[in-house]
């Protein structure tokens, strides 16, 4: 078993903790085979007017993501001087790497452009409780900028309880909820879209639609041609290989109507373990760190094991979770 980490390992031995300026996108080039994560964790200073939702739109981060990875800082007044983490970097999902991946639990998209070797990440807003976005498997069936909004009759009766009743037709322009551009899914009724409120990317806000910040959603709009395929999933454990050791990045859980999750942390995590066919066989794991991960979910990866040693086992770990 390998010895304990420190705590603030979550940050330094990542990578290089870097100063840098502002970030047009969040592009990488693809780990090689056998390897799984891309980026580096940066740091920034905070000046007196920032505030977590500027700094997420400036370094193509969520809401969510900041606050996860800045626990005990105010979010709208992180005072001048503050060292602020930047969670930029990321365990890529499991799964095909092809097309769009939506990771529910980390409020992210996913794209792998075909032929190109690189992947882009954005960050998102997706379904709040009881509007929870589906986990599910479809593709892109239509592109449409400055598009106008129908809202559905559902929608409407919510905003009229709230005595803020909406129109039949919502026309494209700084009012419109959809942004400047609107991908069509093949799943009725959801769409992948701008939006007139920035505040919501990376927080479970929309009724069940994927928000992007509208630069991204219009730089998508270049890059992705209808029929790419696009595979929502919810795992907020992800396990990955980089440099001959494991790491472990760990999300708040969601259930499938976006509330947070009450299932055993410890069968979630040893499940997501096992499904990578490539660690679980011959792969030693120091639970303290595991532990130690999960009770953060702070959304950065930390090393918890290496390859090699015995099968994963399920116990006598289930107490320490």
């Amino acid at each position: 078993m390998l010895p304990r980490f420190p705590a603030f390992s979550r940050c330094l031995p990542l990578a290089a903790v870097l100063v840098a300026g502002p970030a047009v996108a969040l592009e990488f080039p693809l780990p090689a085979p056998g390897e799984d994560i891309v980026g580096q964790v940066q740091t920034v200073i905070a000046k007196y007017e920032d505030t977590f939702a500027d700094l997420a739109e400036t370094y193509d981060l969520g809401y969510q993501e900041m606050q996860a990875a800045n626990p005990g800082v105010d979010a709208w007044l992180p005072k001048a001087g503050t060292e602020i983490v930047l969670p930029t970097r990321f365990i890529l999902p499991p799964g095909p790497r092809e097309g769009i991946v939506i990771n529910l639990a980390e409020y992210r998209l996913y794209y792998y452009p075909k032929g190109q070797n690189v992947v882009r990440t954005y960050p998102l807003g997706i379904g709040r409780e009881g509007w929870g976005s589906p986990v599910a498997s479809t593709k892109i069936i239509a592109k449409t900028a400055n598009p106008s909004w129908t809202p559905p009759a559902s929608v409407k009766a919510e905003h009229a309880a709230d005595g803020d009743p909406l129109p039949n037709v919502v026309p494209p322009g700084p009012d419109n909820p959809l942004g400047p551009f609107k991908f069509t899914l093949g799943l009725p009724g959801y769409l992948i879209h701008g939006s007139n409120k920035k505040f919501g990317i990376g927080t479970r806000t929309s009724h069940g639609c994927f928000r992007m910040y509208n630069e991204n959603v219009l730089e998508l709009s270049t890059l992705v041609p209808v029929g790419t395929p696009v595979r929502i999933i919810n795992e907020p454990y992800k396990f990955g290989v980089s440099g001959g050791q494991i790491y472990l990045e760990a999300h708040t859980p969601l259930d499938a109507q976006g509330a947070p999750s009450g299932e055993d942390k410890h069968t979630a995590v040893i499940n997501a373990l096992l499904n990578r066919k490539d660690l679980s066989t011959q792969t030693s794991v120091n639970w303290d760190s595991v532990r130690d991960v999960i009770g953060a979910e702070d959304g950065m990866p930390v090393v918890i094991g290496a390859p090699g040693g015995p099968a994963i086992s399920t116990a006598p770990q289930s107490d320490r979770l």
